[in-house]
């Protein structure tokens, strides 16, 4: 109907008019990662000193971080979901907060009185003849936010792709509106060293023709991808992708034919990489935008064939236990849709969960493959839960393995300096020769 643009034109205010409306004790939600609008986060941080004892949540963070500053202290404070790079060190201090919970179980928790949002700062598109606006390139959690608030401030920027799927609000679902144009943060590629060369060769191996692929964040998923240019009728279904996904799709090894869901679409919940990514998304119809309860959930998951989720982490201890998110006691990152994928992979009859790492860090001085885990460190994935670990030196099926066998198969595949080490402490612990 015609009448939303009178409604859409009531509702464009400045950013600072914007979150002046914010009350004390919000909970104010950030679109999630390049979703983030800078410009009302901008005047969130530039307004701060009106505020007291606002809460600020999101994911993994692509702004500046600037609400972490020490004198935002009785004004703002940060609950991550996902720690990033601008926000780990005000958690690790202590002045922000980390809580965990799995990404598909958001949408219920924003809604049940779990967790609640009192507001949302998102980013969408223009409106189009109808009304709609797109929330582009995050839909998972930004969404079902958006629609639980009591109040949606929206950055209308006509820099932000037009994406399929479940990406769309109508300008009735705003409250206030600020058109302001800037460009998406960008997520570059990292560079594919020889380490993780030999890591993606490896787990792509265990890639079938027709299967559907998840991907996680970083160079290890990149340099998989780099492996996959022989595979036929791949599919994805993935909390996120990235350019490297672009590239199989342009040579037709990406058809998406093989799925039973969505079949010839691939699915996400958010989107993070370069300005050809969200050039290749605006107004795609083969990409389809959908929210986490879907995207990320074990049920539903199971449900395409051949499920591959490959997805990094930290450290793996003899049990096979794993560390994807914490430095001991320290937070560092946070648990995202790893074990969410462990286990939609675990329930799909010909599924494989693959966890990938270097086998060392810290410049090679230490092992990622480690008898035991040091205190307070987390446990990301359950020994239970784990099939596949990946290092640059080989795979380790640990699946149905017992407590001996995990530990032979791990040191293994372990940086080989360390090995003799490493066999030293299996025979104290099982007092038998390799």
């Amino acid at each position: 109907m015609d009448d939303w643009r009178k409604l859409y034109e009531s509702k464009l205010v400045t950013a600072d008019e914007a979150v002046k409306h914010i009350p004390d004790g919000a909970r104010v939600f950030f679109g999630h990662a390049a979703n983030e609008p800078p410009v009302l986060v901008d005047a969130l941080v530039r307004n701060y000193e009106q505020y007291k004892n606002v809460e600020i949540v999101h994911w993994v963070p692509m702004g500046r971080g600037e609400y972490c500053d020490p004198k935002m202290a009785g004004h703002l404070r940060h609950n991550a979901m996902f720690v990033g790079g601008v926000t780990r060190k005000a958690v690790q201090e202590g002045r922000a907060d980390y809580t965990p919970f799995f990404y598909h179980q958001s949408t219920r928790f924003f809604t049940d009185g779990t967790f609640p949002i009192d507001v949302a700062l998102i980013s969408v598109t223009p409106p189009d003849k109808h009304g709609y606006v797109s929330l582009g390139v995050s839909v998972g959690g930004t969404r079902p936010a958006a629609l639980s608030a009591r109040l949606v401030i929206a950055q209308v920027n006509d820099q932000m792709p037009r994406t399929m799927g479940d990406s769309f609000l109508h300008v009735s679902d705003l409250t206030y509106c600020v058109e302001a144009s800037t460009a998406l943060p960008e997520l570059g590629g990292g560079e594919i060293d020889e380490v993780t060369d030999a890591i993606g060769r490896n787990v792509a191996g265990l890639v079938e023709d027709g299967s559907t692929l998840q991907l996680g964040i970083g160079t290890i998923p990149d340099a998989v991808l780099k492996y996959l240019g022989d595979k036929k009728d791949l599919g994805i279904h993935s909390e996120m992708f990235s350019d490297g996904v672009v590239d199989l799709y342009e040579k037709g090894v990406i058809t998406g034919a093989n799925k039973t869901l969505d079949k010839g679409r691939m699915v996400a919940a958010f989107l993070m990489g370069s300005k050809r990514l969200y050039s290749f998304v605006d107004n795609n119809p083969d990409v389809l935008m959908r929210t986490v309860d879907y995207v990320n959930n074990p049920a539903v998951i199971c449900r395409n064939p051949k499920v591959v989720a490959i997805n990094s982490c930290l450290q793996v201890d003899f049990n096979g236990q794993v560390n994807s998110e914490s430095m001991g006691i320290r937070q560092f990152s946070g648990i995202g849709g790893q074990l969410d994928y462990v286990r939609g992979a675990a329930m799909c009859p010909d599924g494989k969960a693959i966890l990938a790492m270097p086998s060392t860090a810290r410049h090679g001085e230490v092992s990622r493959i480690v008898p035991m885990f040091d205190s307070g460190t987390t446990v990301t994935t359950t020994r239970t839960d784990v099939h596949y670990i990946v290092t640059e030196y080989g795979i380790a099926n640990l699946r149905a393995k017992s407590l001996r066998q995990r530990a032979k198969l791990l040191i293994n595949i372990a940086h080989p300096k360390f090995r003799d080490q490493l066999w030293a402490a299996y025979r104290e612990r099982y007092g038998e020769e390799e």
